[in-house]
């Protein structure tokens, strides 16, 4: 199929609304520039895991690279072609990780579509690393506990689109650290009239979620000042660091319905057990895909980001390292699957992107976990490795581009890969806010 066949598409794009923890405002706030046809309607871009090392991940070494055991195998078999390891099983459910996650995809992503298994972040840190991925720009000097100083991919779509806020969202696993900072920035020209809506389901619809908001309470304002007070901390603790009130934002009453509607369905769902989670769902970014999935299926976004960290615990625990790489790729495999057979409108007609931020050292700390295996951090270069993959229309299958030997890509170049799939390549291009060597994934082919 020729990649560069734009499809036509008809219909216009409903107005709407958005969700937890805040309202953004919705509607074209400017006219389409026509910078070209779109390559699929959708865009789901995973960020990938927190810090994934390229040894366990494309190389699928397994623990002859990080332990010495002479080990080797593929344990993200839903993303990656692969036979997984034979020996030393730690990474699945049971006693001691003993049992394998059984693969939800019937052919790999890297099966369906293009491989990038050697591409270069611009930081060894996970915020610096996000920021990379979201603004198209190496992000030199950003901070933790500071918006973006560069235009997100978010901006760019609801401002050169005219995207409405209900079609834009970044999905996170927390609103701890620096997370929840992520969903605009504050630049002049673009900022939080641009900005996705950002959305904590594990806090929404945990504990203080139901706490707060499961039954809908109406708060008397002069005897009942205290919970009225405690909802707005809950609600907008995400930003407390920052030290200033969130902006004034605004949305219709219809707006407002359909998020009290979905609001309640998905406390209905958890309640009934009932969420769309992967058949695997005993971790934190496992439940964020779940809801994720129920959040494509009401709003059928134009743009869904959803972040996923657990791998992170690999600064004390390898083994928990390796499980949390091996129920990521369960969850990207459940969440491409589910857009496929639950999702008619999405089906055929979403890209699906998935990168890590950094990746890891090559060689470990002193930690050592129960397993007597030893920790990686992230600081050194071979924390630039990471990779990328994306599968979708257009996106030509069963296709590897650079190997270890010969780096093809950057973290950077995610920005204009999605906007081209969007059609907004050549606006996010003259807006000249992005890394100037930055190139969409497909001229990289």
């Amino acid at each position: 199929m020729d990649r560069r066949k734009f499809i036509k598409r008809a219909g216009a794009v409903a107005g709407a609304t958005i969700a937890a923890p805040y309202i953004l405002p919705t509607g074209r706030l400017f006219a389409a520039s026509g910078g070209g046809g779109q390559l699929a309607s959708h865009v789901v871009f995973v960020l990938f895991a927190g810090g994934v090392r390229q040894q366990e991940s494309v190389l699928q070494r397994y623990l002859d690279d990080s332990q010495g055991e002479p080990y080797a195998g593929n344990i993200m078999y839903n993303m990656l072609n692969g036979a997984p390891p034979t020996q030393k099983i730690v990474y699945g459910t049971g006693l001691g990780g003993i049992n394998p996650i059984p693969a939800v995809l019937g052919q790999t992503l890297q099966q369906q579509g293009t491989l990038f298994p050697e591409m270069r972040a611009v930081s060894t840190g996970h915020y610096g690393g996000l920021n990379s991925l979201l603004q198209g720009d190496t992000a030199a000097t950003q901070g933790l506990n500071q918006k973006p100083l560069g235009p997100t991919i978010f901006e760019y779509l609801r401002r050169h689109a005219g995207t409405p806020a209900s079609k834009v969202w970044f999905v996170g696993n927390t609103i701890g650290n620096s997370v929840p900072l992520l969903n605009y920035s504050e630049h002049p020209d673009y900022g939080v009239t641009y900005g996705a809506n950002f959305f904590a389901p594990n806090i929404t619809f945990g504990p203080l979620g139901d706490e707060y908001l499961a039954n809908a309470k109406v708060y008397h304002p002069q005897d009942q000042l205290a919970p009225m007070y405690e909802m707005k901390y809950f609600l907008d603790n995400s930003f407390e660091n920052q030290g200033r009130v969130l902006p004034a934002l605004g949305n219709t009453e219809e707006e407002k319905q359909d998020i009290k509607a979905f609001m309640k369905e998905m406390f209905n769902k958890t309640q009934n057990g009932t969420i769309a989670h992967p058949p695997v769902a005993d971790s934190g970014d496992l439940r964020t895909v779940g809801y994720a999935c129920e959040l494509l299926k009401w709003f059928k976004p134009t743009l869904t980001v959803v972040n996923l960290s657990a791998v992170d615990g690999c600064h004390s625990n390898f083994t928990g390292y390796l499980a949390s790489l091996h129920r990521a790729d369960h969850a990207v495999g459940h969440l491409w699957d589910f857009i496929q057979t639950q999702v008619p409108e999405m089906a055929g007609d979403t890209v699906i992107i998935a990168a890590p931020e950094c990746g890891r050292n090559d060689e470990p700390n002193a930690i050592r976990d129960a397993n007597d295996w030893y920790a990686y951090d992230h600081s050194d270069q071979n924390s630039l490795r990471v990779f990328g993959m994306m599968a979708g229309p257009t996106v030509p299958s069963n296709l590897i581009v650079g190997s270890e030997n010969n780096p093809v890509g950057r973290v950077t170049d995610m920005v204009l890969t999605i906007a081209e799939v969007l059609g907004i390549k050549s606006e996010v291009i003259n807006a000249g806010q992005i890394y100037p060597t930055s190139s969409s994934l497909f001229d990289q082919m």
